[in-house]
């Protein structure tokens, strides 16, 4: 193709890397998230009569917040969202959030029945 017909736009001598993705595990950012309490609790108030299961005391920013629980909703296969600095996970799944939270390095504690 003749040099004024081209149409490119922009190049470059050398490749351009792609991004990498980010890793798929979450850890605590910092020890004071760590350390810190996070409460597990069965929640029936106000929904219908459905159980939600929340996750309070997390002390995460908002992004990482949905990160985290974008990755326990794949691994429990329920639907949830963050609300007011808490995880609320759809169904009764306290025990396999504890499991899990327990995994990632926070010490969760089980609160109500």
């Amino acid at each position: 193709m003749p040099e004024n017909k081209s149409r490119l736009v922009y190049s470059t001598e050398r490749s351009v890397p792609r991004k990498m993705k980010a890793a798929d595990a979450i850890v605590p950012t910092s020890a004071g998230s760590a350390r810190s309490r996070t409460i597990v609790r069965l929640d029936r108030k106000g929904r219908g009569g459905k159980a939600v299961t929340v996750v309070e005391g997390l002390r995460l920013p908002v992004s990482e917040s949905e990160k985290l629980l974008k990755q326990l909703k794949g691994k429990l296969g329920a639907g949830g969202t963050v609300k007011n600095d808490a995880l609320e996970i759809q169904g009764d799944h306290c025990d396999a959030l504890m499991a899990e939270l327990t995994s990632i390095g926070y010490r969760p504690k089980r609160s109500g029945g």
